[in-house]
């Protein structure tokens, strides 16, 4: 049954439901805990370092700004695990709603208390990502799917652009920190990259916020389950674009361009937003609508820099997270007991549900700003702060009183639509919603009006923490029910008067917006409909051109983009100051006997009749490659450039000798070949050229000394090329195993689409092969050990180990067939690779425990010289994790 039509899936209360509301009960009570310090003006900080040179740690920060946000978001967690235990009890998937559900939390937590820059980001792709999951749950709607994906395209594009102002903002001269920009606001603000920063952090801002143009993705969001849009679009994922730019204030804030771009914004997206929450039928829908106009607003007010409009932000960011919220889960309990959200099928439910229609009443009313409710002093706080903007105070003020009488009338809408006047026939027996669906709505309504009554304990416990953490200022925050009769009490008045008129007229008027919006011809859902069906079909068109399963024309097309990259700009640099390096070294004569031969190796390779011709040339020309190094003093670079040749000369004759014979690649047509043979000189040419202009630089011994003189007494090995690896740049090692593992895995699943014949192949063992295997490979084993443990003083290490261990194995395979090899190693080949880089991964974090950055090499001495340490257990899982991938492969081809 689909999510979007009757939620009802189950009688009673999940008690995987009950039990995951705990969670964001204690993350709450723990910010409770921190709220009376913060409140007094204290920051909590956290920090574990990771690269402190490149400005990248593990850094979360609580202030005033942070706490506001994470009770909001917790409370809400709370809230809606506790609503959704009943809502979604029996669903089959109820255990994958609340992981989902709690990971977006603690990615929100994370976005509000990291203090690092590119720490925020991950936390905002994570939003991203799980709200993508969230609104697309339902995933056998095809409706929620596509626009799973819509909300995905354009809070991801955002993102990638705030990416884009974070790398800017670094090459500005700012820092990574966030806690650092009290003081760099002025820097950055006069710096020619700014138009840009700003730029790039608005798109990232406003595309999560739902701003006009970009605003659509919401309201098609509603698919989600009423959890999730009560979550999602009232409480934390949109708000996440408004908390980026209340962070960002200090630094980009109080320019013409900030300011004149968030005010106009806002202020459209506010009345457009409005205007259209009198058209739908869906209460969802209608609620989708008003979520955009209170973003427009608060956008609106972050383009001030005064403390009006920045205490008008926080403001009213508290009063409608309280009325939305409550709002949302309401109409899921009457979604939830009615079979429906239409207005027009709905009516009467006083009776039926009293304390659901209190709520809603409650609710209704701070939102239409009515006295003694919380929304009366967010909406003065409002007034007071458009009555302050710098720039298009007329607009600003203007378009807020229109907004903030149309969502009177809407509220009006909400609350009289389902539950005045008579059931319509055809309804059911309607009951109230269970406790748990109650409690939220009746709670938050209940806090609209005790904040209303209170305000001045909101205003210092809450409002002014958060101001003061983005608008260090000693201007008093004072939130009260009657400031005395002035401008923002008139504005008061005449919202209320004039959304009453409107709710009056508000079926001619739900006509005109409904019928209009029909008839629109170009809206912004328009252009991304149009836009992403363009995409598709260039995307389709530059596949079948570029992808078309050729791996010749795959090879062309690499070649000839290097080419045209590279080529142009190099030619054009260093084609006049170009020249041949003034001397190759000790062994002059050596080295040209070794090019010789690799040419040679070469043109075997082009003109070879038969592919085993060419595939004895491939061997020889990485043996050519292998002695080069070996004769400038490279050996362990040597070993394992004859390692990786030789085992790839086994897969490469695995796969060439079951393909057609070579004198049928040969037919090809002149020009083809001439194609071919002009890309793959010009691709050398370029090659060697750019080798020999490198050549030709001053070389700059000072990191080779530093190696020289750390490598031993730092890293406790002489092996200074696999001390690098495993531990001066084993970060770097880390990432290349990882793409190396996932890289095998990849090629596994696309050799394993083809039908095996493993069981043809097997009687065609050879019995010499089997004979000398059988005597080969437990001494190329033992070999492949000692290469591992003695890889820090010698030439081998994990890599070149597991490279001899996979010769080996591909030996066995060969001559024994790869059950023999599955049955000998006990383990998948998939397995052995994800606890290589498991082991890796866990003697990395060794030094997290020791207050060092990951990764960082732990030594312990065991006397008399000898140190046991984390780089060698680094070592170890290089060697598991490279023996996975080659098993993975080779496995995989012989039995293909």
């Amino acid at each position: 049954m689909a999510l979007t039509d009757s939620p009802s899936h189950g009688a009673g209360c999940s008690t995987i439901g009950l039990v995951s509301s705990l969670l964001p009960l204690f993350l709450f009570a723990g910010l409770c805990a921190a709220w009376p310090a913060v409140v007094e003006g204290h920051v909590y900080e956290v920090r574990w370092p990771w690269m402190p040179a490149l400005d990248l740690d593990l850094r979360f920060r609580l202030d005033g700004l942070g706490l506001l946000f994470g009770l909001i978001v917790t409370a809400a967690g709370f809230f809606v695990s506790l609503y959704a235990a009943a809502y979604m009890a029996g669903h089959p998937h109820i255990g994958r709603f609340y992981f989902f559900l709690h990971a977006f939390m603690i990615a929100m937590l994370g976005i509000v208390m990291a203090d690092n820059l590119l720490l925020l980001f991950v936390f905002w792709e994570l939003t991203t990502i799980f709200s993508y999951l969230l609104i697309g749950f339902d995933h056998t709607s095809a409706a929620a799917r596509d626009n799973a994906r819509q909300a995905l395209l354009v809070t991801g594009a955002g993102g990638l652009a705030l990416l884009v102002g974070i790398v800017l903002l670094k090459a500005a001269g700012g820092s990574y920190t966030i806690s650092e920009w009290m003081d760099a606001g002025d820097t950055i603000r006069g710096h020619a990259l700014y138009p840009a920063i700003c730029g790039a952090v608005l798109l990232g801002a406003l595309t999560k916020s739902a701003q006009f143009p970009f605003h659509f993705w919401l309201p098609n969001a509603m698919s989600a389950p009423t959890p999730i849009s009560a979550f999602l679009h009232a409480a934390t994922m949109v708000k996440a674009g408004i908390y980026l730019l209340m962070r960002f204030h200090p630094l980009l804030g109080g320019t013409p361009l900030w300011m004149g771009t968030l005010v106009l914004v806002g202020g459209i997206t506010a009345v457009w937003g409005a205007v259209q929450a009198l058209g739908p039928s869906d209460l969802k829908r209608v609620l989708a609508y008003t979520t955009i106009m209170a973003l427009g607003v608060l956008s609106l007010f972050m383009g001030g820099r005064t403390t009006p409009t920045l205490t008008a932000a926080a403001t009213f960011l508290l009063v409608h997270a309280l009325y939305k919220a409550a709002l949302f889960l309401a109409v899921g309990s009457i979604d939830h007991e009615t079979g429906t959200r239409r207005l027009d099928r709905l009516g009467g439910l006083w009776r039926a549900m009293p304390l659901t229609a209190l709520a809603v009443g409650a609710a209704a009313m701070s939102m239409a700003g009515f006295p003694l409710f919380f929304g009366f002093i967010g909406k003065e706080i409002m007034y007071q702060g458009a009555l302050s903007e710098e720039i298009f105070r007329p607009f600003a003020t203007a378009s807020t009183l229109l907004a903030n009488a149309l969502m009177t009338a809407v509220a009006g809408i909400i609350f009289m639509g389902p539950f005045a006047g008579q059931p319509p026939a055809g309804m059911g027996t309607v009951c109230e919603a269970p406790w748990n669906m109650r409690l939220g709505p009746a709670v938050m309504g209940v806090l609209g009006i005790v904040f209303g009554i209170f305000p001045g304990w909101v205003g210092h416990h809450l409002i002014a923490p958060a101001v003061h953490a983005i608008h260090p200022v000693d201007d008093p925050i004072e939130l009260a029910m009657f400031h005395g009769f002035n401008v923002p009490l008139l504005l008061s008045v005449i919202t209320l008067t004039l959304g009453g008129l409107i709710y009056l007229w508000r079926g001619p008027l739900r006509a005109l917006v409904g019928g209009g919006m029909d008839r629109m011809p170009l809206t912004a859902q328009g252009l991304y409909q149009g836009g992403l069906e363009l995409f598709l079909k260039a995307a389709d068109r530059t596949t079948a051109t570029l992808q078309n399963g050729s791996l010749h024309r795959y090879l062309l097309v690499v070649a000839l983009s290097m080419i045209a990259a590279v080529g142009w700009p190099w030619i054009g640099r260093m084609g006049a100051s170009l020249r041949l390096p003034a001397a190759i070294g000790h062994d002059r004569a050596g080295a040209i006997g070794l090019v010789c031969f690799i040419a040679l190796a070469t043109a075997a390779v082009v003109a070879a009749r038969h592919r085993l011709a060419a595939i004895a040339g491939l061997g020889g020309v990485g043996a050519g490659v292998a002695l080069i190094f070996l004769l400038f003093g490279a050996p362990d670079i040597a070993l394992t450039q004859l390692l990786v040749e030789t085992l790839t000369v086994i897969i490469v004759s695995l796969v060439l000798l079951k393909l057609p014979p070579l004198e049928k690649a040969r037919r090809r047509p002149f020009w083809r070949r001439c194609l071919d043979g002009g890309a793959a000189l010009c691709a050398g040419l370029l090659v060697a050229s750019l080798l020999m202009g490198i050549v030709d630089l001053p070389l700059d011994r000072g990191l080779t000394a530093f190696f020289e003189a750390r490598s031993y007494v730092e890293a406790h090995g002489r092996n200074i090329v696999n001390v690098i690896l495993v531990d001066f740049r084993s970060l770097d090692t880390l990432g290349e195993i990882t793409v190396v593992v996932l890289a095998a895995w990849a090629a596994v699943a696309l050799i394993r689409k083809r039908t095996t014949t493993a069981a043809a192949e097997r009687s065609m063992r050879s019995v010499i092969l089997k004979s000398a295997t059988r005597l080969m490979v437990g001494v190329i084993l033992i070999f492949a050990v000692y290469l591992l443990l003695v890889g820090h003083h010698r030439p081998g290490g994990g890599f070149a180990g597991a490279l001899v261990a996979g010769t080996a194995f591909a030996l066995f395979a060969m001559a024994e067939g790869p059950g023999r090899v599955r049955h000998a190693i006990r383990w998948r080949p998939s397995v052995i690779a994800a606890a290589g880089l498991a082991v890796a991964a866990v003697s990395g974090m060794v030094a997290l425990f020791m207050q060092a950055p990951f990764l960082t090499g732990i030594w312990w001495n065991m006397g008399k010289g000898a140190a046991v340490g984390t780089p060698l257990i680094f070592d170890v899982g290089v060697f598991l994790a490279v023996l996975g991938a080659i098993l993975s492969v080779l496995l995989a081809l012989e039995e293909d």
